[in-house]
């Protein structure tokens, strides 16, 4: 037979390689398969590997990539407080905070270098609920997604799947951070309002109730979800891309530091895509969260097209930054507890049969 199922896919994606001359080979039956014991390969049908902790795909593996994120997020982003928080009042207050450098000498002379700490707490605790969800959802929605549309589909199609995983895995790791997000904002941006988490929440909900804490998800996923569907989707293209063009040997022979380099670069590339996709949702998520009553068109209004991307060189150095570190601590992590790490995909053989690359 002809794939010609196969010739549309490979037509359409416009990230495959060129089309190829098709030729006609012979599949086995399904009742032949089993007969043999062979059996459809997907991402998460890989035993445990010789050195593994765990099966690829297994619970353990998903509760290890979620510990993961938590690690990488929530250390990461409390580590860059104090660019986060000039960059927020560059968004909210630029007639005061007019540049990164004259909004750091602000806030020192106001609040002293103490000032340049706020919001730490919810950052914290909030960016370490999104890693666990953003990670750890990504892993099983990735194999979830892969399982469903085949193998081959999924080499094919696999910079859609990964669009369509994290996508998916961000629109739950919102939720669970949009409550600290509303409190990390309204601390940095709202002089005498709340110095710390336990003065701010409380007034927070005596003021406005259980939606001071969610209005802000709707603008939240406007910038998070295109931001994490380029952080992943860029980040995975991008080291296939390295060991193919890139590094001198392959990946299998490349130790474990190279490795990591390479996942701290891939993913510093990324983080430079993903502050440019995001950055005016997020001038919408600060401006809203500062001022009650407010709306994420009202705000956009007042921003106007310019206001948007005020405070975009900041946000690029912290994304950057942010995402190589994320990357970089999250493929540790793995490493260290000895996690599944697959290498970037390959053709299947099947497919290699049905474009006539193999007898």
């Amino acid at each position: 037979m002809y794939p010609n199922a196969l010739t549309e896919l490979t037509r359409a994606n416009p990230f495959s390689a060129p089309l190829f001359t098709l030729q006609k080979v012979e599949e086995p039956s399904q009742s032949l398969a089993a007969e043999h014991g062979l059996s459809k390969r997907t991402l998460a049908a890989a035993a445990v590997a010789e050195g593994d902790s765990c099966e690829f795909g297994s619970s353990h593996y998903f509760i290890m990539c979620g510990i993961g994120g938590i690690l990488s997020c929530g250390t990461t982003h409390t580590a860059l407080v104090p660019l986060d928080l000039v960059k927020c009042r560059l968004q909210v207050d630029p007639d005061k905070y007019k540049s990164i450098f004259k909004g750091f000498s602000i806030t020192i002379k106001e609040d002293g270098m103490r000032g340049l700490a706020k919001g730490w707490a919810p950052t914290f605790i909030g960016y370490s609920m999104q890693g666990l969800c953003k990670f750890g959802f990504y892993e099983v929605f990735k194999i979830t997604y892969s399982d469903f549309i085949g193998e081959e589909n999924t080499y094919l199609w696999r910079t859609s799947l990964y669009l369509a995983a994290s996508a998916s895995a961000e629109f739950f790791a919102d939720i669970a951070l949009a409550p600290m997000e509303a409190c990390k904002v309204r601390i940095q941006t709202c002089p005498g309002y709340a110095s710390n988490l336990r003065q701010c929440a409380p007034k927070m909900f005596a003021e406005e109730g259980l939606w001071a804490f969610y209005k802000g998800v709707v603008p939240l996923w406007m910038r998070q979800i295109p931001y994490t569907m380029m952080k992943f989707a860029c980040f995975e293209r991008t080291v296939e891309l390295l060991y193919k063009h890139v590094v001198p040997k392959p990946r299998a022979e490349c130790s474990k530091s190279e490795q990591l380099v390479v996942t701290f670069v891939a993913g510093y590339i990324a983080g430079v895509f993903c502050a440019i996709v995001s950055h005016p949702a997020d001038s919408v998520v600060s401006v809203l969260n500062k001022e009650s009553g407010s709306s994420a068109i009202g705000v956009l209004k007042k921003l106007g097209p310019k206001g948007v991307w005020k405070g975009l060189v900041a946000r690029i150095i912290m994304i950057g930054t942010l995402t190589a570190l994320q990357w970089f601590i999250y493929d540790s992590v793995k490493v260290y507890f000895r996690l599944p790490r697959p290498p970037p995909p390959e053709m299947p053989e099947s497919l290699k049969k049905k474009l006539g690359f193999t007898e």
